[in-house]
């Protein structure tokens, strides 16, 4: 079972308790196939037959996805967990126990043989602070958002950063190991994950086998722009701020699958305290104007940093690393250098395949 006892997610099962007080799991308990209701870890079958199964795709011929919150058997699927719907906390109470839910998740961490992927904003700054003695790990281009703003930041917290610079080489080398790794060839998820792959590249290079990610936060906690003013935005459904959050957070499986796989492809396992159960808990009960308002996102979690991180660290804006980090504008670049107009259909999607082929 990854990433929990056996007994804990036997009890979890008895009870119908979504939130047991894990950092997710997956795995076989009793004859069936169960993942925890985020889907923090990966897992698959075999097309037609349960019993043969695995964490990571590559072993299986038809992979097929078990989805989060189910336990699978030879019968079929059976959803065994839904995310909660807790009671909304007053304010104060809200914030305190998001502090200390993150403090208790992140000092929790064990720093043997852990770096720290690092952005220079909140989410990676929370983490770093949990474990003081592990370098921190940024990737980009030459010049890119992330670079900078990790550099600034290191400096701010007296932290040692170490800079993985992306080529073009990398990135054409990268491409169909992830591609064959997640088992997905679309220009975001490839964008999003190879900056992260090439990270823990460096990283199992290094000699470290743990790479501590602030994966969940921008989802749990408000960090996107369309949870804003969701009434009037088509990107999501819901027309409240706490209902738009949780659309997004609903996204996470399908998010985090990618990453553990990307992550793992390289040598290197993740880990993620800001997706223990404790701290997925207390987000959910936060007030709107907790989350994110026109003024400012991830509003709680920014309160719970005050006094741990440097404001400038704490109120740092952050760019989705695809962009951040140049990863989606020289894949781009790389395709139209190829042929791969941007006049053409899915110009970047063809260059990816085309990649593949070689």
């Amino acid at each position: 079972m990854d990433g929990a006892a056996l007994e804990v997610v036997r009890d979890a099962l008895d009870t119908g308790d979504p939130l047991p007080g894990t950092g997710g799991f997956a795995g076989e308990v009793d004859g069936r196939l169960v993942r925890d209701v985020l889907g923090r870890y990966p897992l698959f079958s075999e097309r037609g037959d349960e019993t043969r199964w695995s964490t990571d795709r590559t072993d299986l011929d038809d992979p097929v996805r078990v989805p989060p919150g189910v336990a699978r058997d030879a019968g079929g699927d059976e959803v065994v967990w839904s995310l909660p719907e807790p009671p909304v906390s007053p304010p104060d109470e809200a914030i305190g126990a998001v502090r200390d839910a993150v403090s208790t998740s992140v000092r929790d961490v064990d720093s043997e043989n852990l770096a720290v992927a690092f952005s220079g904003g909140v989410d990676s700054g929370l983490v770093a602070a949990g474990v003081p003695d592990a370098p921190l790990y940024v990737a980009g281009f030459e010049g890119s958002h992330d670079v900078a703003a990790a550099t600034a930041a290191a400096d701010a917290m007296d932290r040692e950063l170490r800079v993985v610079e992306l080529t073009h080489d990398a990135l054409r080398q990268a491409v169909p190991e992830l591609v064959s790794a997640i088992g997905r060839d679309n220009p975001m998820d490839i964008q999003i994950a190879l900056p992260l792959y090439l990270t823990a590249k460096q990283v199992s290079e290094d000699g470290y086998d743990r790479l501590a990610v602030g994966q969940g936060a921008d989802e749990l906690f408000g960090g996107y722009s369309k949870v804003v003013a969701p009434a009037t935005d088509h990107r999501v459904e819901a027309d409240t701020v706490r209902g738009a959050t949780r659309e997004v957070v609903a996204t996470l499986p399908d998010q985090l699958e990618r990453d553990v796989l990307a992550l793992r492809a390289a040598s290197v396992e993740p880990v993620a305290p800001l997706l223990h159960d404790r701290v997925v808990d207390a987000a959910l009960r936060l007030p709107a104007e907790l989350l994110a308002t026109e003024d400012e996102r991830k509003v709680a979690l920014r309160r719970a940093a005050d006094g741990v991180l440097p404001d400038s660290v704490t109120s740092a804006d952050k760019k989705a690393v695809q962009y951040g980090t140049y990863a989606a504008r020289e894949l781009d670049r790389l395709a139209r250098q190829a042929g791969f107009k941007r006049r053409m259909d899915d110009h970047v999607g063809q260059y990816i395949r085309s990649l593949c082929e070689e």
